[in-house]
């Protein structure tokens, strides 16, 4: 089966580059495509982990098989002291795409008023709503829509899904209890309950190397590397002039004309900082690692999406789980070979919605991500045939850090979502539940649903929910802040609103770590719009 495989790798690197980027996921792809248009300028792409050659990257549905040492870090939060000390896993990519590579490819962009308070309240000016709109938009192909919120030029690919049975169930159920139908949450209004738009056309993903990456493979003056890590920016005298790297187990200094850019998500480009020097220079030193520059702010901020969720057992053979059998597993592989369709087509939760737990909220603050299966929860019991549906409480106050355990670029850092350290927190995320268990009980699920299998009906008090959310909730993979953009003066503030890490020359980051606030959505796409703006805030600089 031919796959849309991204560029190949280079196995030996040249010494200097104009640009060296740290980091091949969403971000990374997004630069090394624009700034690569300059034939004049030199672009080196640089990622720990593999090429995306494995067919289950392609699959739509093949992130439900990716989320094992393979192509991920095995990252696990510190004990959580607000969730009874449970160590949780905390899935990161480690693969050219990053996270736009092993994701479920929902569609979503957040609220305009999330952009609008990094503008007004974080002090980012030109991250408000309608600056940031034209990025969104200039990333776009979007199958459906064309107005002023959507685009059709741009390379990343947005499709509608195909429902599927129990999706059209779920949003009909959505409705009986009281949410409007949404045929666009990235339009309009946010709210309401409905089917997402996904980042795959054709029975593929269309992940970040795929629609960045490939379409300029011919370019002879962008360098790709994987399996490769850095070590460290080598800086000098408050300069980024560099970075040092492993690659074929040789150590290797590579110059940077312009400049360093890491990409390395929230929490690898925190830790690269910190490795590098620049962070809170007692606990460098902690470390001994020699200060380059006082920088309190880097790895501090962490937000993240804790996800609650209900579990329901069907009646019948009506969910994806009835793949897990051998004869209806062929039978969905020989659909896809031949059409590209049925159920390796999926993305496994193409319907949800945002709706509101607190009921003065200023937008929706609830998200739920409908899946026609079980199983993908940790700690639970897979059913035979059963339903799953995701509440995450949206703007969290809760607020962790990323640090780092050693001097030692192999080891992992310390990870601390510091999940529900803000009881509003605690009480939204409940209030989330009862609202995804309410749409469980609706008579559109009747016929196919006998029984909520977990938490249970026996499960009814607030504390008894407490106690259950504390034993299976489980991240929902959107850490973001750990670099924070924001104003000079700000003791948090890691860059500037012009990307540039405050006190260093020649080096910014630019990713998901810079958001100042997590969006109220999922991540992916609001981190290819910072790219795109990035790209454009690096581009002005030479002009």
């Amino acid at each position: 089966m031919k796959f849309r495989a991204s560029i190949k790798s280079k196995t030996t690197v040249a010494p200097e580059f104009d640009f060296i980027i740290v980091g091949g996921g969403p971000a990374g792809c997004v630069l090394a495509n624009r700034l690569s248009a300059n034939s004049k300028w030199q672009v080196l792409l640089i990622e720990a982990g593999k090429p995306d050659n494995h067919p289950y990257i392609h699959m739509p549905v093949g992130f439900a098989k990716l989320n094992g040492l393979s192509h991920s870090w095995g990252f696990q939060t510190v004990p959580q002291k607000h969730l009874d000390n449970r160590v949780m896993p905390f899935t990161q990519a480690r693969v050219l795409g990053g996270g736009s590579s092993i994701n479920a490819q929902v569609y979503t962009r957040g609220h305009r008023a999330d952009y609008d308070e990094w503008a007004r309240e974080e002090s980012c000016a030109g991250w408000d709503f309608d600056s940031v709109l034209p990025y969104f938009k200039k990333a776009e192909d979007n199958c459906r829509l064309s107005d002023e919120y959507h685009g059709q030029s741009g390379p990343l690919q947005v499709s509608d899904p195909v429902p599927q049975q129990l999706s059209q169930a779920y949003v009909l159920a959505g409705q009986q209890s009281g949410i409007p139908f949404n045929t666009d949450f990235n339009g309009e209004l946010q709210q309401g309950i409905g089917y997402y738009q996904l980042t795959n056309r054709d029975g593929y993903r269309s992940s970040a190397p795929v629609a960045y990456l490939k379409p300029i493979e011919q370019r002879s003056n962008l360098t790709v590397v994987t399996g490769t890590n850095v070590s460290r920016i080598l800086i000098e005298k408050q300069v980024a002039n560099g970075v040092e790297l492993v690659i074929q187990g040789q150590v290797q200094k590579i110059k940077a004309n312009k400049e360093v850019l890491v990409t390395s998500g929230a929490i690898g480009s925190p830790k690269l900082l910190m490795l590098s020097g620049i962070g809170a220079a007692q606990e460098l030193r902690a470390h001994n690692i020699s200060v380059a520059m006082d920088l309190p702010g880097v790895g501090k901020n962490l937000q993240d999406h804790l996800d609650v969720f209900v579990v329901g057992e069907c009646s019948g053979p009506f969910s994806a789980d009835k793949y897990k059998m051998p004869w209806h597993a062929a039978w969905g592989g020989l659909q896809y070979l031949l059409y590209k369709s049925g159920p390796l087509a999926s993305n496994l939760c193409d319907a949800g919605g945002f709706w509101f737990a607190d009921k003065d909220a200023r937008s929706p603050d609830i998200q739920f991500h409908f899946l026609p299966g079980s199983g993908l929860e940790h700690g639970l019991k897979p059913l035979k045939n059963g339903i799953t549906l995701n509440s995450a409480f949206l703007r969290p106050k809760s607020r962790g850090t990323v640090a780092l355990a050693s001097a030692n670029p192999a080891q992992a850092p310390l990870i601390d979502p510091n999940y529900w350290s803000d009881p509003y927190d605690v009480k939204m995320s409940i209030e989330g539940f009862k609202l995804a268990r309410e749409i469980l009980h609706q008579p559109a699920f009747a016929p196919f649903v006998k029984r909520e299998a977990d938490p249970g009906a026996n499960v009814k008090s607030d504390a008894e929910i407490i106690e259950y959310a504390k034993r299976f909730c489980k991240t929902d993979y959107h850490p973001v802040g750990t670099c924070k953009m924001g104003a000079v003066g700000d003791e948090l503030t890691v860059v500037t609103p012009d990307l540039k890490v405050k006190g260093v020359e020649k080096l910014r980051v630019v990713d998901s770590s810079v958001m100042p606030r997590v969006p109220s959505s999922n991540t992916n796409t609001p981190t290819i719009m910072v790219a795109e703006k990035g790209a454009d805030l690096i581009l002005s600089s030479y002009e």
